[in-house]
């Protein structure tokens, strides 16, 4: 229990204090904001902070602080000091300066930043693994909801033969298809804030159950045994934990999320409450779901069966049947509602790298039902595969992280020619740099590059040393960037 408490006053006061440290580095003042000056009721709108910090916080947070905190607790209590420290130094940080910059550059997204900042060769490489994310994110909240659905409703098997499962996951397909010919978004968009009402007092809820706990099942962090192995499968803490926790601590995708709210802040000075604060809540949220399944975990619950399983134990374990079953649905719709972000956002990057017209409805579905097929064909892998969903997550949560760093570095590039303490960007960007590459050298899903050279695979030796030059060469990039972007503004002035 104490090693819980502490981590969430890690969160509290650490975020309290970092959020005014960025705050104060970022400089936010009195001018107009996109919102004002581009207003076109459509995308530029001013709405009320409360609004969009609900909203921003609705995009961000689907099952990834609930999936991701589930699995990363088999590393042991150390994942209630590492979500918090994480989520400040990292996740919010990287949400807060994302959407603050985007309102500096009159709202743009992120791709037209990292062409700015980074340059037109990395923008190649970027909208490549923002592709391959906006897929993968899509694919995973058909798959997530969906099993959902199956077990905790329908209270099915959600197997590759069950047919129930086929139609649920065509349900929510079809919903996707429908929302590129029907502003659907207008219709959801007024329920399932309600829904992320429903996933915030499910969070308090199992807190307070926690509490209630006495911490009992609850292992508190020891020095006497090491604690960064204590994966049951033997997992190394780095690079794996950070791959597996993904959303609770960073995500690329917010990045994507904070600049599009970006559009719709009134303020600058609202950027705080709106971006930064809000990912705070989503590390409360990650750190919940991440105790109660410790609890069951002390319990004698077997944490390795499929998460979607373990979501519905400890929703009916702490909130009852009745607060249970709002909680599972609460879980359901935000993903839902992600997935259709998602798929319309890479059907959008397809249209337009490919020149296809989306005027014409006709052509907006024959687009939107090409990038399903594939998505099925994953669906179906991930189901036939005992550990399909594992190395589904994996995959999703190693793109998430790596796309982060582009923004991490873009972060870091701005604040070197705005003259601001840019090391706040630089160093996560090193770092998750470091964990994202180590990670697919090594990992049996990539690059498996230890026994390949035929040393030993849980040593992680080669691709943690290959990642590391690779980290620094990260570090010059940035650096040098940054100084070719200072050179080219003073000549621009003297010019």
């Amino acid at each position: 229990m104490s090693t819980f408490l502490i981590g969430l006053i890690i969160l509290v006061v650490g975020g309290y204090f970092y959020g005014n440290f960025c705050e104060k580095t970022f400089g936010p003042d009195d001018r107009d904001t996109p919102a004002i000056t581009k207003a076109d009721g459509v995308d530029f709108v001013v709405m009320k902070k409360w609004k969009n910090s609900l909203i921003e916080l609705l995009n961000i947070a689907g099952t990834g602080p609930i999936f991701g905190a589930i699995q990363g607790i088999l590393f042991g209590p150390i994942a209630f000091i590492t979500i918090p420290v994480g989520c400040i130094l990292a996740g919010s940080m990287h949400d807060y300066f994302s959407g603050m910059i985007s309102m500096r550059n009159g709202g743009a997204q992120m791709p037209k930043l990292i062409k700015k900042y980074l340059g037109n060769n990395v923008i190649k490489v970027y909208n490549f693994f923002l592709w391959i994310l906006m897929f993968l994110v899509g694919v995973v909240f058909v798959y997530t909801p969906g099993d959902l659905i199956v077990t905790q409703v329908l209270s099915q098997e959600a197997l590759v033969t069950n047919p129930v499962v086929w139609i649920v996951y065509g349900s929510i397909f079809l919903y996707y298809l429908i929302a590129t010919l029907f502003p659907i978004d207008a219709i959801i968009g007024r329920v399932y804030p309600i829904f992320g009402g429903f996933l915030i007092l499910s969070a308090v809820g199992i807190f307070i159950g926690v509490m209630m706990d006495g911490g009992a099942s609850l292992t508190a962090l020891s020095f006497a045994s090491n604690p960064f192995k204590q994966h049951p499968g033997g997992l190394p803490f780095i690079p794996v934990f950070f791959i597996t926790v993904a959303c609770g601590i960073m995500s690329g995708f917010h990045a994507t999320q904070a600049t599009l709210i970006s559009r719709t802040v009134k303020s600058e000075k609202e950027g705080k409450m709106t971006f930064f604060n809000m990912m705070l809540v989503e590390g409360f949220i990650a750190m919940c779901w991440a105790a109660g399944a410790m609890v069951l975990f002390g319990r004698g619950t077997d944490l390795s069966t499929a998460p979607t399983l373990v979501v519905g134990l400890v929703s009916r374990e702490f909130l009852g049947s009745i607060g249970g079953m709002i909680a599972i649905l609460g879980v359901i719709v935000l993903p839902i509602t992600s997935g259709d972000t998602a798929f319309r956002s890479l059907r959008l990057m397809v249209s337009e790298q490919f020149n296809i017209d989306q005027k014409l409805p006709i052509k907006r579905i024959i687009t939107s039902a090409c990038l399903f097929v594939p998505a099925i064909v994953v669906l179906y892998y991930a189901k036939l595969n005992p550990q399909g969903f594992n190395i589904l997550w994996r995959y999703f949560a190693f793109t998430n992280q790596f796309v982060a760093t582009f923004a991490l570095g873009t972060i870091a590039v701005y604040l070197y020619i705005t003259g601001k303490n840019y090391f706040i960007s630089l160093i996560p960007g090193m770092f998750y740099f470091f964990v994202t590459l180590s990670f697919i050298f090594h990992a049996p899903i990539g690059l498996k590059l230890d026994e390949r050279l035929g040393l030993d695979p849980s040593s992680y030796m080669a691709s943690m040393i290959l990642a590391a030059v690779m980290a620094l060469g990260y570090m010059w990039f940035i650096r040098k960037r940054g100084e070719s972007q200072k050179e080219q503004i003073l000549q621009n002035v003297l010019n």
